[in-house]
């Protein structure tokens, strides 16, 4: 999901991804638990990786990311109305959390900073919803 703390700052987790060797900035994201609804994982992620809760979620897609290779399904939403929550650290899991203008999110898109494909395609959306 991409977190808008408001109407104009998004919340991005950055963490170092061994398979691509790098550290990168991404949208929190995860996979659902058996038996769990859409909303309820993306409220339960959001909450693990970012530290909030959101009011309002709203279903931007869903795509295949890789048809051919993988039979994954990812299910695009923006969360808004955030509110901070406490949860206990994961100690297996090393994510920085940091706020970025919507603005900023979209240059870093562009220039081939963010290398995340479901990031890419959230922010696309977002920002042609919002008339970006």
């Amino acid at each position: 999901m991409l977190p808008f703390r408001d109407a104009e700052t998004v919340v991005l987790v950055g963490q170092y991804r061994y398979v691509a060797g790098g550290f990168y900035w991404e949208m929190p994201t995860g996979a659902m638990k058996a038996g769990e609804s859409e909303e309820s994982a993306v409220q339960r992620e959001l909450a693990e990786e970012a530290g909030y809760e959101a009011d309002r979620l709203v279903k931007l897609c869903a795509y295949h990311t890789s048809k051919s290779v993988v039979d994954e399904t990812a299910n695009i939403y923006l969360a808004e109305g955030l509110r901070p929550v406490a949860l206990p650290a994961d100690p297996t899991e090393f994510i920085e959390v940091r706020a970025f203008p919507f603005d900023e999110v979209i240059r870093m898109v562009e220039r081939d900073e963010i290398k995340d494909s479901m990031t890419i395609v959230a922010v696309l959306r977002a920002a042609r919803r919002r008339g970006r």
